[in-house]
């Protein structure tokens, strides 16, 4: 069946993604590239609790259904039989056997070269599948390995599904409320995303904090944000004074909108990432030290001014100092 054609009727889609909130925003250009294409279609995604915050109150979905860890995906995706078109968009089982329980005349996803056994058994669950040469191994040996993006890895399941014309955007909602609420912030902050990573290999809590007085010397206001497991680093934060707000607890819309009056935003998380392109905001991203090659690529900051940085390979004091060096310059490029 060959979607490109217009005779075709597609009334009913099924999309899944059910891994990280990061990955969920990456998926949003593919998403609305699925609503131009067949603009007539209900479009159903199946989420998890915990991402599902990603397409709340989305144009380009019709409904969004939660699944919870212990369910099985394949009993889950029988609900949905007599879909015309359903999507994996994560490169995972559990997607796939959602995709496949649904028995749709077209299932589409995508796995990744050197996972054999899921290559194998995906030819019995969907219709058209994809493999992507995203590998962490294969990017350490093969140095001049290119890896496309996952934006760009997504959207190839649109187009296989029958999209000509693709939407690269990330798209999320930040309400006027979300911004009326972070309205005192001050104007233009530099904004550092506090998570655990910041205090391990390759940081410290100590060079952290050295890090915001570093990043003071640019003379603009300093704003942390943090999730739940930034929340120790956060108290650290607070109770040294080094910035002028510490925010958590903040709704998915009022992050992004915090993002949003930001002059740049310095994170260790790709998640924060993902929300800072998805809001426009020019980023320094550290990733790191293993895997910097693949994850540079595929998981860089999506059509923003950013620096990609990698964590130094040591704790040494010097290795550190050199690392806040790196990101205090980047930052004042982009700001």
């Amino acid at each position: 069946m060959n979607f490109r054609e217009p005779n075709v009727a597609v009334e009913r889609i099924l999309l899944s993604r059910t891994d990280r909130v990061g990955d969920l925003i990456l998926s949003t250009p593919a998403i609305a590239t699925i609503r131009q294409t067949f603009p007539q279609a209900h479009v159903t995604i199946v989420c998890s609790r915990y991402n599902a915050i990603v397409v709340e109150g989305s144009p380009d979905v019709d409904a969004i259904v939660c699944i919870d860890g212990s369910a099985d995906p394949a009993a889950f995706g029988a609900r949905f039989a007599g879909v015309d078109l359903a999507i994996a968009l994560a490169p995972n089982s559990a997607d796939m056997r959602l995709v496949a329980a649904t028995r749709a005349p077209r299932r589409i996803g995508y796995t990744y070269a050197r996972r054999y056994l899921t290559r194998l058994v995906a030819r019995r669950w969907l219709t058209d599948i994809l493999v992507s040469d995203a590998d962490p191994a294969m990017c350490e040996w093969q140095t001049q390995r290119v890896v496309k993006h996952e934006v760009d890895q997504v959207l190839e399941l649109a187009e296989r599904a029958g999209a000509t014309s693709l939407v690269r955007d990330l798209r999320i909602v930040v309400s006027a409320d979300d911004r009326a609420a972070v309205a005192d912030l001050p104007a233009d902050p530099i904004v550092v995303h506090l998570g655990r990573r910041w205090g391990e290999r390759g940081s410290s809590k100590a060079s952290l904090l050295q890090l915001f007085d570093d990043v003071r010397a640019l003379g603009r206001p300093l704003v942390a944000t943090y999730g739940d497991d930034g929340a120790p680093l956060a108290e650290l934060v607070r109770s040294s004074g080094v910035a002028d707000r510490v925010l958590g607890g903040l709704s998915f819309g009022r992050w992004a909108a915090a993002f949003e009056r930001a002059a740049c935003i310095v994170t260790i998380d790709t998640g924060a990432t993902h929300v800072a392109s998805a809001v426009r905001r020019p980023t320094v991203v550290l990733f790191e030290h293993a895997f910097f090659r693949l994850n540079s690529q595929e998981w860089s900051p999506y059509r923003v001014p950013n620096a990609v940085l990698q964590k130094p390979g040591t704790d040494s004091p010097d290795a550190l100092a050199a690392s806040r060096a790196e990101i205090v310059a980047a930052v004042s490029r982009l700001v």
